[in-house]
């Protein structure tokens, strides 16, 4: 038994104009941002799909087995970056008693790029001694487009959720709720999904352009970060809408700043953070004002979270301790968990969930799957079923929630037409 660890090396190769092209069509594996990322090439070498034991949560039982694995592992990494060495793409359902699968995918080959330096790892058990394949590029399959429409969720049926979540909201049991509603449809059989993946990381360069096991899509919410082992994350509660002009939106900025009960909600969001990380970290802090991130349509109360990861710990830890956040379920989180399942007519499957990559050292970045479709193979057209949420609070408007979904799917939809 011996043999069976796993031999990992990286090396550096020349640049390449185009990581994607190397990837699998009908399963692409990546995770790409600004440009920089990891793509896999070929066949997976594991995918491991838990089931969790009694106790234990699917996400623990993928923290263990990583774990072990990773100690096991012969890793030669001269770079040193983001996303060399030894690595497994992730995605994870945001609730843990979705009948739909979390999975761990352990690429054998992986193409990389940060900045201007460009490389290759590959994964094999220790006596797999054939020589490699060259690298060779897949041409893109011709363009296709899918067609969706409404899901589970009728867009009538999701303004009675709104106002059924209103009334639950009205009675005091939780202050906040995320609601989504779904789109679903098919796209022709063998099309080549990197399309998609190539248009959203051109179309979207800021946000964490992913697929992993078919769930494809553009996030704009980092979850948690680790590289050299020191963690990152950054808390966003508070929200304003953007002014119509330059004095409107100067005017919206500094409400939100002076906010009693922004601030307040931003605090609470805040401590929840460093109170669910400290466990798994050491020297954790954060800053002690919120700063104001302005994004294209809002305003929001941020602040940056840091703190070193604790030996023996992996992202998969603080991925499972952070999950799932105020920002997708609501608040309080097991009132509103709670709340999703009665008002959603569907399983969420891995949309708000988890997505990101881990490596042998606990490293890792993590986004929440957002603004994204799972992709499934039938057998003859590709299955496919896109999510988009709104935040419900007192005095929310269904029909204005509506509209918010409207404009969230509209990456996707465009990307899918």
């Amino acid at each position: 038994m011996h043999h069976t660890h796993l031999v990992v090396e990286t090396r550096q190769i020349d640049p390449v104009e185009d990581l994607l092209a190397y990837a699998d069509p009908a399963r692409p594996l990546a995770w790409l941002r600004r440009g920089d990322g990891i793509v896999a090439v070929g066949e997976p070498f594991a995918e491991i799909r838990p089931t969790a034991e009694p106790g234990q949560t699917r996400l623990e039982a993928l923290a263990t087995f990583w774990r072990g694995l990773s100690a096991q592992a012969d890793v030669t990494d001269p770079l040193g970056l983001p996303g060399t060495g030894l690595v497994a793409f992730g995605a994870f359902t945001f609730d843990p008693s979705s009948t739909a699968d979390s999975v761990l995918t352990i690429p054998s080959r992986v193409l990389g790029r940060h900045g201007d330096r460009f490389w290759e790892t590959r994964i094999r058990l220790a006596e797999d001694t054939a020589r490699p394949t060259a690298l060779e590029t897949r041409p893109y399959g011709p363009h296709w487009a899918g067609t969706v429409g409404p899901g589970a969720q009728s867009p009538q049926g999701y303004q009675d959720a709104v106002r059924a979540a209103l009334e639950r909201i009205a009675d005091g049991e939780l202050s906040k709720v995320v609601l989504a509603r779904d789109l679903r449809g098919t796209v022709p059989a063998g099309s080549d999904l990197r399309r998609l993946v190539r248009a959203l990381a051109t179309g979207y360069p800021d946000t964490w352009a992913f697929a992993v096991d078919g769930l494809i899509g553009a996030s704009p919410e980092t979850l948690v970060t680790v590289q050299d082992r020191t963690v990152t994350a950054r808390v966003l509660a508070g929200t304003i809408g953007r002014g119509a002009d330059a004095d409107a939106d100067t005017a919206a900025s500094t409400h939100l700043a002076s906010s009693v009960k922004d601030l307040d909600e931003h605090q609470y969001a805040v401590q929840s953070v460093l109170t669910e990380l400290r466990p798994h970290t050491r020297a954790l802090a954060a800053s002690e004002q919120p700063f104001l991130l302005k994004l294209p349509n809002l305003f929001h109360l941020a602040t940056d979270v840091e703190g070193e990861l604790e030996e023996g710990r992996s992202t998969l830890d603080l991925v499972r301790a952070l999950h799932p956040t105020a920002a997708v379920a609501g608040t309080p989180t097991a009132a509103a968990v709670s709340a999703i399942r009665d008002l959603e007519p569907f399983d969420r499957g891995r949309y708000a969930g988890p997505v990101g990559w881990v490596d042998a050292d606990g490293n890792g970045e993590w986004a929440i799957a957002l603004r994204c479709a799972q992709f499934t193979a039938t057998g003859g057209a590709i299955a496919v079923t896109a999510y988009a949420g709104a935040g419900i609070v007192a005095g929310s408007d269904p029909e204005s929630e509506l509209l918010e979904t409207r404009v969230k799917f509209r990456p996707l939809v465009d990307a899918l037409a």
